[in-house]
């Protein structure tokens, strides 16, 4: 089966050859992600409705980044909170729990698994905490009036189910993204 099988090397290779650039280069990548993340998420407040589908395209930069090195990775992520603090504070609260933990769960996974299930199983375990721990620990309703304001087994098993299949969905988004980034730099 084709989730079982070890994902290619060349992210592996990637990932040496850019720890090999020179910190300059290193620290533009970072900024330049950053900033697109930034202004991915942000672009749910500028633009109400298309926005909101705009805004979870914030993932892929973080993840990028966090595929090639996950201290940078770490960095783009939180320079990211930071730009979102000002330029939409409403973003503040929705992407460090959601879609910057699934970018940096995932592209901090290439690191330590080989197989598509463990990462997918990463990216999923971080963003349910995420949406989990803002509905029921912070108390904020990130799926809106659709959930109850109290722990559910049935809200819990959609969550679960719906961030293996979102994750599912960024794994194969990412390798594709890279083939093709790959491509354009080669």
């Amino acid at each position: 089966m084709k989730y079982f099988k070890p994902i290619f090397d060349d992210v592996r290779s990637s990932q040496l050859i850019f720890t090999h650039h020179k910190k300059t280069m290193k620290f533009s990548l970072v900024s330049i992600f950053a900033c697109i993340a930034g202004i991915l998420q942000a672009a749910g407040g500028f633009l109400p409705g298309i926005g909101y589908l705009i805004s979870p395209l914030a993932t892929a930069p973080i993840l990028l980044c966090s595929m090639f090195s996950i201290p940078f990775g770490g960095m783009s992520y939180l320079l990211t909170i930071m730009l979102l603090f000002i330029l939409q504070p409403t973003e503040l609260i929705v992407f460090p729990f959601t879609t910057g933990l699934l970018g940096l769960g995932i592209g901090g996974s290439f690191h330590f698994f080989r197989e598509r299930v463990s990462i997918i199983a990463t990216g999923a375990i971080l963003l349910m905490a995420g949406i989990m721990s803002l509905l029921f620990i912070v108390d904020f309703p990130v799926l809106g009036p659709a959930s109850p304001g109290f722990f559910s087994l049935l809200t819990t098993g959609i969550i679960c189910v719906f961030a293996f299949l979102y994750s599912w969905l960024w794994v194969e988004m990412a390798l594709i993204l890279y083939r093709r980034l790959k491509r354009m730099i080669i």
